[in-house]
């Protein structure tokens, strides 16, 4: 049987592509410089080919060494799991938890999911990590997550996914604006004041595939970094936008006398997802969090 790569190995070529310096990957890697280019060389080795371009400016994967990196994040996930798999079968529900929550459904749940966890799960250590859905769903696959709470449609390629809640969008204007308040479906709006989320929330990919607007059409927008500033800036009558049910029942909505809050036909929907890797060996906690966060959301609506 020929050698085959060292999960060590792999390791030292994605801090390298992370990095795209040698001395900086060392460093992460709490090895000398030497130890992690034999490394890198020795990949190179075995596998036949040139991973890394090397001058004394730059630093940068060939074709090849950026297809290893992707499949060496897999296999490097898939060993931290083995891992931990020991630990869940000796000790179950203990120990750390990594749970990733996009911003437009962090903001809503963490206060009541941190009390939850806290007495359905005493020996979890949670750790929480808030990011766009790209981002977490990244750190998922590359072993950095355990799960992630997001909102579908999204490309969860392949991963494990459970369904939380479904949720409709609701139309939220100011309550001088008489056109939008007569609305009665998405036809009878003028969608060149509709303000959106900044690119990259998946809040704008749900409202934009029922919204038939041109991603260069809405170049010249205001666009928002989060919810509350999307609120602030329909409240300032700078427009109308479509925010889901489960920010509807907030006191950011309620307690500001100038919206104006109503279903209309045709709304998109979307449906929050709890979401981990095929291989983990946390089932036992995906299982118990799913229903904390389906509780919760059920509660919320």
């Amino acid at each position: 049987m020929a050698a085959l790569p060292s999960l060590r190995q792999l390791s030292y070529l994605v801090t390298l592509s992370e990095t795209l310096h040698f001395t900086e990957a060392a460093r992460r890697s709490f090895v000398t410089q030497s130890t992690l280019s034999g490394g890198i060389m020795e990949l190179e080795r075995l596998l036949g080919g040139v991973l890394v371009e090397r001058d004394r400016q730059n630093v940068r994967l060939t074709p090849l060494g950026e297809q290893v990196v992707a499949r060496a994040r897999v296999l490097l996930a898939d060993a931290q799991d083995l891992m931990r798999l020991s630990r869940e079968m000796s000790e179950p529900l203990t120990g750390d938890l990594h749970l990733g929550i996009i911003p437009t459904i962090a903001p809503f749940i963490l206060s009541k999911l941190l009390d939850e966890v806290h007495k359905q799960l005493p020996k979890i250590q949670l750790h929480l990590h808030e990011a766009q859905s790209e981002k977490i769903v990244e750190k998922l696959e590359h072993g950095n997550l355990d799960m992630i709470v997001l909102a579908l449609p999204f490309d969860t390629r392949g991963l494990k996914v459970a369904e939380i809640a479904k949720e409709d969008l609701y139309l939220v204007c100011h309550k001088n604006d008489q056109n939008t308040n007569t609305a009665k479906s998405l036809d009878d709006l003028d969608l060149s004041r509709l303000v959106l989320l900044e690119e990259g929330h998946c809040l704008r990919n749900h409202t934009l595939s029922a919204c038939p607007i041109g991603e260069r059409k809405n170049d010249h927008r205001l666009k928002a970094s989060s919810l509350p500033t999307l609120v602030e800036m329909v409240s300032a009558d700078l427009g109308f936008t479509l925010l889901p049910e489960i920010a509807i029942h907030t006191n950011m909505i309620k307690a500001n006398s100038d919206l104006v809050v109503k279903s209309i036909e045709a709304a998109p929907s979307r449906t929050l997802a709890l979401i981990t890797r095929k291989s983990t060996p946390l089932q036992s906690e995906f299982d118990v969090l799913l229903q904390i966060l389906q509780k919760i959301t059920q509660n919320l609506h």
